[in-house]
């Protein structure tokens, strides 16, 4: 089963969410005991997530393929990189999440940034 760690910039009620509807996920926020602070660099939050084994859910588009390229330049690796979909729902996002979360493989994301939705279905 994957495992998140959702980005800062994250509306907080994915977080509450989840860990609402499904409690035996692995949820992690920037900022919460053994995490990465509030305001670390994003190259630092792609090797914690490496160290970690934590998919990253994101908002951001911009830099982050950027930080990718250079993180695998060095020899790194990074469980994968979710971008969440602006166009998309809570309760659709939710849902993605947790089937992605339940229905992945390990290293199936690996050293990728995929936007969602992964599945390409929309509830």
């Amino acid at each position: 089963m994957l495992k998140y760690l959702m980005d800062e910039n994250v509306n907080p009620v994915y977080i509450n969410q989840l860990r609402r509807r499904k409690p035996y996920l692995v949820i992690r926020a920037i900022g919460e005991p053994d995490t990465p602070l509030k305001g670390t660099l994003d190259p630092e939050i792609i090797i914690w997530c490496e160290a970690h084994n934590f998919v990253l859910v994101t908002n951001n588009r911009t830099s982050m393929p950027v930080h990718l390229v250079d993180h695998i330049n060095t020899g790194h690796h990074v469980p994968g990189i979710f971008i969440l979909n602006p166009d998309m729902g809570i309760g659709e996002t939710i849902e993605e999440l947790i089937l992605v979360s339940e229905a992945s493989f390990e290293e199936e994301y690996q050293d990728q940034i995929v936007n969602l939705p992964i599945l390409g279905m929309r509830l």
